[in-house]
């Protein structure tokens, strides 16, 4: 069977995507790994008519509205290899099965490299955090620690005074100016320039020379990178922005090879539930007046 789109990642971007290409009527099959970006986290702020939600019910929600739809194939399961030309893709899936497609929508999200603290890893998306909309609020205003990854941190460090009391660990990642260490005395962001040795406890700081520093929560801007090769592999251009390398796509979301789109966290910067969506629903949209209107 071939279908008219194949939307690779079943998570917020792609079922966004394909919700709007189902109400078109058009057969649409989602390849899902199952490895949603936000799956450590316990609740998702900042999306509306969500706010404060299980993120893992916000997905079986959208996986059941999804389902409504007959036109609807899902496989959960690893995309593998993608191959191919506008009109004639074919995807190979983990388990052996190849399936063809006119067009392909890449929305398999991003892996974060964070910085090699022990202990980091274990709190990712519980008390280490990225995105200060999404998690600020639920601090209650107290102690903040940033963890310095490159100049994007910097920023970070001058947002969240907002949100709490705020120190700014340098941890031999990165150089301060003058210009950018007065901005942030000015903002009452404490410089600590001692080398972290690990997080442990719900949020705390414990440094090389032995101080231990407890938090409300930890900041950090990790480095990006799409999840999967697949985008590589169907020689798709991609662009380097201050988060990390992403698909590289024009407004319609059509990637540098036609046919094949791109959206989500994959395909734009900055990263949240309510963005992802966002951009899904435009992605979708796009494709399908690819398929009816393939001049534009």
């Amino acid at each position: 069977m071939k279908h008219d789109v194949i939307v690779i990642g079943g998570s917020y971007a792609g079922m966004a995507a394909a919700l709007q290409l189902l109400r078109a009527r058009r057969s649409v099959l989602v390849v899902d790994a199952g490895r949603r970006r936000n799956r450590a986290a316990t609740h998702s702020h900042g999306f509306l008519g969500y706010d404060g939600a299980d993120p893992a019910e916000i997905v079986r929600t959208a996986r059941a509205q999804l389902d409504a739809y007959a036109t609807l194939r899902w496989h959960d399961g690893e995309a593998v290899v993608a191959s191919g030309e506008k009109d004639a893709f074919a995807v190979a899936l983990a388990d052996g099965s190849v399936h063809h497609a006119r067009r392909l929508l890449l929305a398999m999200g991003v892996s974060d490299t964070l910085p090699d603290i022990p202990g980091l890893q274990d709190r990712w998306g519980r008390s280490v955090f990225h995105c200060p909309y999404c998690h600020g609020y639920e601090l209650q205003r107290g102690a903040i620690g940033v963890i310095a990854t490159g100049p994007m941190s910097i920023h970070q460090a001058q947002m969240l005074p907002e949100w709490g009391r705020v120190t700014f660990f340098l941890d031999g990642r990165l150089e301060l100016d003058a210009a950018a260490a007065d901005d942030l005395a000015n903002r009452g962001v404490r410089v600590e320039s001692a080398t972290i040795a690990s997080i442990e406890g719900h949020a705390d700081v414990v440094l090389a020379d032995g101080r231990r520093l407890a938090f409300a929560g930890l900041f950090t801007a990790p480095r990006n990178a799409p999840s999967s090769p697949i985008a590589e592999q169907l020689g798709c251009a991609l662009a380097e922005t201050p988060f990390g390398t992403q698909v590289a796509t024009g407004d319609s979301r059509e990637s540098s090879v036609p046919g094949v789109y791109a959206c989500g966290d994959v395909a734009r910067a900055p990263h949240s539930v309510s963005l992802a969506v966002g951009d899904g629903a435009w992605a979708g949209a796009q494709v399908h007046r690819s398929l009816i209107l393939p001049a534009i």
